[in-house]
């Protein structure tokens, strides 16, 4: 049986080391199972519980046993002289003089109990170690919250990174078409070259942006593997509908006064201060008198000559202890620990007042992303109408190919700012119930629903064409190779002839397609809270 119960645990080693593909709450579940830092906070949280046992210990009774076996080797050496008056006047003594060796066995038990009746410093120490095991607990609250926010925080930043890359190909793409073509009308000189190298340097920048994206984008893949400790494959993307509103309850004081009350860390502050309180009792209680109950039972044997036998004793009684002097020791540990108390108010006041501050700036920000998004959403279409206008006046010769570059760098950034106004307003808003000490698992759930598996950002660098992560540089690179745009426009065998005037070229739908969330003829998303 054993060969088949070794079998699923096997399995489960090797599947552990794949990449899988995965959501917000598989991510979220698998952190809060693996995270080496949340699993510290355990063990921490476990250490000081255990330490409450140790102080309710030194309240009950104490009972211990000792014995021994004693082998005695005695030698020993007398002399005696005596003295005494004669018959007939004479004098005289005895001598005697003897030896002896004594060679015995003595064993003892002993067996003492004592029971503390009065020690207001254990007790002190006791409920000390309670409010830190309470403070520990919400100090494992705080790590748990922590952690749920960092899993979210990891994920909406590698679909940010995504639509962001997505963005810098399209633009790439269309880029390198303007320079096909400002190419093509230099060769026969419709444009000066410095159109062409305009063209090339707007490309170039546009490159070297893309290839720091897609480092960027493998790097925040990382960041998930470093919170769970396990690696994926795809992660569901965020859904173009997700609601965008203003957070609920709408109101500020509202969030204020949650804050006052729910903040982790503000909750662990005024812990901290219990506990503080509770050491400056124990620090007192040093003056206090101490009484035990002790009982005590002894018994002896020996096999000596002339003490065979054995013998027993017992022993019952109180014994008070009162601190007179302690060299001032006592009274120091007050005036520390009155310090101490101190401390952990004024941290507390510090820890209300950051909770508040925090709040009230995430929700301003909450609110301003709201109105942000909005905005990015119209500014992105008012580029492109910006972006045709420009294009045409190329056409008739009163916009240049700088105007043109920028009105399309322009458009870009637009669609750019727009996906990172939604990741910034889902950001916000997790900060804002975090400081609140309302983040958990549920919120997460709800966010979990928006997310779509049709638009999974994969870590598979091939399978994503050019819209997906590719590590490898393999897009094409007008300009870079052969001879300059400038060495190649001198006529020859094979030149194209001048064409008809073209529309500068623009990002068409494909290269529009997914980006901005919902594309750019797409209404704004409704509005929901969480």
């Amino acid at each position: 049986m054993r060969k088949f119960r070794v079998l699923p645990l096997v399995l489960a080693v090797s599947l552990a080391g794949q990449a899988q593909a995965a959501d917000l709450m598989s991510i979220a579940r698998d952190a809060l199972v693996n995270n080496a830092d949340l699993a510290a906070s355990r063990s921490g949280y476990n250490s000081v519980q255990a330490g409450e046992d140790i102080e309710r210990g030194d309240l009950l009774p104490q009972v211990s046993a000792t014995g021994s076996v004693t082998r005695y080797n005695i030698t020993s050496s007398q002399r005696s002289n005596l003295a005494g008056a004669g018959a007939g006047g004479g004098a005289g003594g005895i001598n005697a003089g003897g030896g002896s060796d004594n060679h015995y066995t003595g064993s003892t038990v002993q067996v003492q109990a004592t029971q503390a009746l009065f020690d207001a410093t254990n007790w002190y120490q006791l409920e000390a170690s309670k409010r830190q095991t309470a403070q520990e607990a919400l100090n494992l609250r705080v790590d748990r919250q922590q952690l749920l926010y960092n899993v979210a925080q990891a994920y909406f930043e590698v679909l940010r990174a995504k639509e962001q890359l997505d963005t810098l190909r399209a633009e790439e793409q269309a880029v390198s078409r303007q320079l096909e073509q400002v190419r093509q009308q230099f060769d026969v000189g419709i444009v000066a070259a410095t159109d062409v190298y305009e063209a090339q340097a707007s490309y170039d920048l546009t490159r070297s942006q893309r290839i720091s994206q897609e480092s960027t984008l493998q790097v925040n893949f990382e960041a998930l593997e470093q919170l769970t400790g396990k690696q994926y494959s795809s992660i569901d993307g965020l859904a173009d509908d997700m609601p965008i509103e203003r957070p609920t309850p709408a109101s500020q004081q509202a969030w204020v006064e949650m804050a006052s009350s729910q903040n982790l860390d503000l909750l662990a502050a005024r812990a901290a201060v219990k506990v503080a309180r509770a050491n400056l009792d124990t620090s007192r209680a040093g003056h206090l008198p101490t009484l035990s109950a002790f009982a005590n039972y002894q018994y002896g044997d020996s096999d000596q000559d002339n003490l065979r036998g054995n013998n027993e004793q017992n022993q019952i009684g109180l014994e008070a202890t009162i601190p007179i002097y302690t060299g001032g020791s006592t009274s120091a540990q007050v005036r520390q620990s009155t310090f101490s108390l101190e401390q952990t108010q004024y941290q507390q006041e510090s820890q209300l007042r950051t909770a508040v501050q925090q709040v009230r700036s995430y929700y301003a920000q909450t609110l301003n992303n709201v109105l942000s998004v909005q905005a990015q959403k119209r500014s992105i279409e008012s580029n492109r109408s910006a972006l045709e206008a420009t294009r045409n006046g190329y056409e008739v010769g009163t916009r240049n190919i700088v105007d043109v570059l920028q009105a399309q760098q322009n458009l870009f950034t637009a669609i750019s700012n727009y996906a990172d106004a939604r990741y910034d307003y889902v950001l916000n808003l997790l900060s804002l119930r975090q400081e609140a000490g309302i983040l958990d698992v549920d919120t997460l759930d709800v966010l979990n629903g928006w997310l779509r598996a049709d638009k999974a950002v994969l870590l598979n660098f091939e399978s994503q064409g050019t819209t997906g992560l590719g590590i490898g540089d393999d897009q094409p690179d007008p300009g870079m190779n052969g001879p300059s745009p400038l060495e190649g426009s001198q006529g020859g065998a094979g030149q194209r002839r001048l064409p008809p005037p073209n529309r500068t070229a623009l990002p068409d739908d494909n290269d529009l397609n997914g980006l901005g969330r919902g594309g750019l003829g797409r209404g704004m998303p409704g509005d929901t809270g969480y």
